[in-house]
């Protein structure tokens, strides 16, 4: 799991606790990745704790609640190297909810598709706009530009395929076996074989 290696890597810098990972986690990776929940934060280290990843101790504080500070142990660190030497890969197969969208306007016509892909397409030149305006005012943080730059990346081959989409907006959408005609075709070859049979 990604988040709970990006914790483990932040304690390996040194012992930290809950409010302090979320807020070093949040400076690191910059806006674009967006603000990490506490909740989830102590969720990770009840799990990491648990798995005898990172251990604890409490540090009495005199006007606040105790605090607990973790410290990743050697089998964190041996989780974490392993982590690293792992490449990253999708574990399941490509999925965009603007995918389904052509797919649901592919039932109205190429007008429709033509239509979704302005809307799209429009929506995308802002979001790029932003991000290059982000990209400037974070270009001394170097994990945060780098975030906004993978942002650009994608928000690009989201135009591109926007793009791919609108050119063939024309062609029929549905699988061969699965339009209209072929399986009116099909009921009617059903209908042939049984009135023969009998």
């Amino acid at each position: 799991m990604p988040l709970q290696h990006a914790v483990l890597a932040l304690l390996a810098d040194g012992p930290s606790y809950g409010y302090e990972l979320k807020a070093n986690f949040e400076k690191a990776v910059g806006p674009q990745w967006g603000g990490l929940n506490i909740g989830h934060v102590y969720q990770i280290l009840d799990r990491l704790h648990r798995d005898g990843m990172v251990s604890s101790h409490t540090v009495p504080q005199d006007s606040r609640p105790d605090r607990t500070v973790y410290l990743i142990t050697s089998a964190g660190r041996s989780d974490l190297d392993e982590w690293l030497a792992t490449p990253t890969t999708r574990t399941s197969g490509y999925r965009d909810d603007f995918i389904l969208k052509v797919l649901a306007a592919g039932r109205r016509g190429p007008d429709a598709i033509r239509e979704v892909c302005r809307i799209q397409h429009e929506a995308r030149l802002a979001e790029l706009q932003t991000l290059r305006t982000s990209r400037r005012t974070h270009q001394h943080d170097a994990l945060a530009a780098l975030t906004i730059e993978a942002a650009i990346l994608h928000t690009q081959a989201d135009l591109k395929l926007i793009e791919a989409v609108e050119s063939r907006a024309d062609e029929p959408l549905t699988p061969a076996a699965q339009a209209p005609g072929a399986r009116a075709k099909d009921a009617d070859e059903d209908d042939r074989k049984t009135r023969h049979a009998s």
